[in-house]
């Protein structure tokens, strides 16, 4: 048994927590929080989130979840409709015919194992900060200064720290507020897997994906983090307060869909 195993062990989980939490606030964000003066993408990236606030005040949009249901689900209907496609989305464009119109990835693994895939796209790419390694400057990439570690709080401007929630999709959510959205609805947010293990843990996928909507999205030897379903209620409950508090909404139009915080709608009764 290794040494952080015998650790882990033997030292009680809220003990381990306090010990361990500086070391990860700076490998997460502090690190990076440094780099920041440095490097002019960062002073860049400010400018154009603060051109987006408000862009689309009183207007809906879509956020484009991974989910199996996607296969079940006539996504034709968004062509003209605003939306927010998430991680891989893009395996999904030359189906669709066309793509979303915003781009948000912030998950590390994904970020670094996708990177000429991201760095292809022509959308304007809403990216963590951390991210930055394995990209090259654009004039549409901006960086967020998310963070995945504690407190957990709902972000009403994308332009200071943005908590991630456990879910790409809760980046999502607090970037369509600050862009003034009114109404937001969720497809293909299915809150369900088929793989179990330990939340958070890294695990590598020995086949085809059976948890998203196509096999090749974390295909055989990607390497991904299993999801913190728990984690990620918690964060939709703060988004959900946090429209609600403001007079906007938070639809959830996912076609069998296990999510149940935010209302549901039918999909088909939205156009």
């Amino acid at each position: 048994m290794d040494l952080i195993a015998i650790f882990k062990r033997l030292v009680p989980p809220p003990i381990r927590r306090r010990i361990t939490a500086p070391y990860w606030w700076w490998h997460n964000r502090g690190k990076h929080q440094v780099a920041m003066p440095f490097d002019r993408r960062w002073e860049a990236s400010q400018a154009k989130i603060v051109a987006f606030r408000n862009r689309h005040a009183g207007q809906r949009c879509f956020i484009i979840g991974n989910g199996p249901s996607l296969q079940h689900t006539d996504l034709s209907r968004l062509r003209h409709e605003t939306t927010f496609g998430l991680n891989r989305i893009y395996l999904m464009f030359p189906k669709l015919g066309f793509q979303t119109s915003y781009f948000v990835a912030v998950n590390t693994l994904v970020v670094e194992q996708c990177a000429t895939d991201i760095q292809a796209l022509q959308m304007p790419r809403f990216i963590t900060w951390r991210g930055r390694h394995w990209l090259k400057e654009a004039s549409n990439i901006v960086y967020l200064d998310t963070d995945y570690t504690p407190p957990e709080s709902f972000a009403t401007d994308a332009a200071g720290r943005v908590f991630e929630g456990s879910t790409v999709t809760y980046v999502a959510l607090q970037l369509a507020y600050h862009m003034g959205f009114d109404d937001v609805i969720l497809v293909g947010v299915d809150h369900n897997f088929e793989t179990q293990g330990p939340a958070n843990v890294t695990v590598v996928s020995q086949g085809e994906d059976r948890d998203h909507f196509s096999p090749e999205y974390f295909g055989k030897g990607f390497r991904w983090q299993l999801p913190d379903l728990e984690a990620s209620e918690r964060a939709y409950r703060l988004a959900k307060r946090a429209f609600e508090a403001d007079g906007r909404r938070v639809r959830d139009a996912t076609v069998g869909g296990k999510l149940t915080i935010f209302p549901k709608v039918d999909y088909d009764d939205l156009f």
